[in-house]
């Protein structure tokens, strides 16, 4: 786990509302930046990236370093 993660997650519980900008659309959905480093997974989005927006926390794994998101 890198240490930008680990003390991210480490402030951060399932349910917390942030504000963050897509970094890179997927077929699947979109990647959100919340802090320099830390992504989480919008799935079923389709933003453009540089797009400011509001992500509900849905999930964290810590063992795998992911988040997955909902739009808030």
């Amino acid at each position: 786990m890198t240490e930008t993660f680990a003390s991210f997650i480490a402030a951060r519980d399932a349910g917390d509302v942030l504000t963050g900008r897509v970094v890179s659309e997927m077929p699947f959905g979109v990647f959100v930046e919340m802090a320099e480093g830390v992504h989480g997974l919008l799935v079923g989005a389709k933003l453009s990236e540089g797009t400011e927006v509001r992500v509900k926390i849905l999930d964290i794994d810590v063992e795998k370093n992911r988040m997955s998101l909902t739009q808030a």
